[in-house]
């Protein structure tokens, strides 16, 4: 079986590598280098927790425990868990809902005290007054480049051919399978085409003469875009992820940590990102510096502008496309979460095995007539 899988981000090269190992012939097509995309600019905390309806949080959950079968002790997984704390009522009322929701579905989830928050968390800033505590020992936060790395080298074993820095100008049918036009001139043949490039999918969709229709950027804050702060290394003990309601916080290696605070995204804009030392970098390091110990020298390495890859109703899409029945769309905001899942899953689709979880997830929702909720933006603690 002859398959081009067009996207090297998490997503693309897991599919890729897997297919491989099962025996296809394999040809990865990125437009820029593997890893460019949205891949490099996640917060890439993997967990299920949040997600609702039922089906999603099935399908996210398959990606969280894909990723512990994965691990082995690599280091671009981090175990460790998350620790939410919450302050107020209405956030308390959020984060208790979920942990009832979570403890039905047999997730692992605990309230805990403020002095085993600090036992967890020793260079945190724990209030005694925190109304909620929640620990979720089974989740995690990844390095995605490094999980990619491992995957192209994997892929790279089983046969896979990389073709970076090479665009796709065509898609058309060919036989029961299909042609592949790339920027360079040359034509690749296959029995099938998986497009994983992530925010791009209804543009490439549309060279085969098909919708998958994506939630793209409008205005400064709308829900595709949320900043992500790298600070420079700091003398901070935390190795897991932290949620509050001020900032969301996670090590990003070398004692430099990450930073997401939702609500300041409302001014989010790819095409006007603040500077190092602008007055959002310091309304960050201010928060910063409340919720975490030993960052009183603490200044911003980097402020990036985040792109979600997000689907016209949020949801995962994965599926053949029915315009074009040798196309395979794969879009989801849970990229780095679902990678090593889909990957096997998506697999399995195309040498003929249909996935379960998979099902509520087809881009065949998005028929003309269809009624699309637009996605929300995440503005709360949890969310991502």
């Amino acid at each position: 079986m002859q398959i081009v899988v067009i996207g090297a981000g998490v997503v693309g090269a897991s599919i890729a590598t897997r297919l491989a190992q099962r025996g296809a012939a394999v040809t990865l097509v990125d437009q820029g280098f593997p890893g460019t995309g949205t891949s490099s600019t996640s917060f890439a905390w993997v967990n299920a927790h949040g997600k609702e309806p039922a089906s999603y949080y099935e399908l996210n959950l398959a990606g969280l425990t894909a990723h512990h079968e994965l691990e082995a002790s690599e280091e671009w997984l981090r175990p460790g868990g998350h620790v939410e704390i919450a302050v107020d009522e209405a956030h308390v009322r959020h984060l208790r809902g979920r942990m009832e929701r979570l403890a039905t579905r047999g997730y692992a989830v605990e309230e805990i005290g403020a002095d085993r928050a600090r036992e967890l968390l020793p260079d945190v800033v724990v209030p005694d007054q925190a109304d909620t505590i929640a620990y979720f020992p089974q989740e995690a936060y990844c390095f995605p480049l490094l999980y990619l790395a491992r995957m192209l080298a994997e892929g790279r074993a089983a046969g896979v051919t990389v073709r970076d820095n090479t665009g796709v100008t065509a898609l058309d049918p060919d036989g029961d399978g299909a042609k592949v036009t790339l920027s360079d001139g040359s034509v690749l043949r296959a029995d099938a085409v998986v497009s994983a490039v992530g925010r791009r999918t209804s543009e490439l969709a549309a060279l085969a003469g098909a919708s998958v229709p994506m939630a793209g950027f409008t205005e400064p804050g709308d829900v595709t875009v949320g900043y992500l702060l790298r600070t420079v290394p700091l003398p901070v003990r935390l190795n897991r992820v932290l949620t509050t309601p001020w900032l969301n916080v996670r090590p990003d290696g070398g004692g430099r940590l990450l930073l997401q605070a939702l609500d300041l995204d409302a001014t989010a804009d790819p095409g006007a990102v603040p500077a190092v030392d602008s007055a959002l970098a310091q309304d960050y390091l201010e928060r910063l510096r409340a919720v975490v110990r030993n960052t009183g020298s603490a200044s911003i390495a980097e402020v990036v502008v985040g792109q979600r890859v997000m689907p016209a109703d949020g949801f995962t899409i994965a599926g053949r496309v029915s315009e074009a029945p040798w196309l395979y769309a794969v879009a989801t905001h849970s990229g780095v979460t679902l990678a090593p899942f889909l990957g096997a899953a998506v697999t399995s689709e195309l040498f003929g095995a249909e996935e379960p979880l998979l099902a509520d997830f087809r881009p065949g929702r998005f028929a003309e007539g269809s009624q699309i909720a637009a996605p929300s933006s995440p503005r709360k603690p949890g969310e991502q």
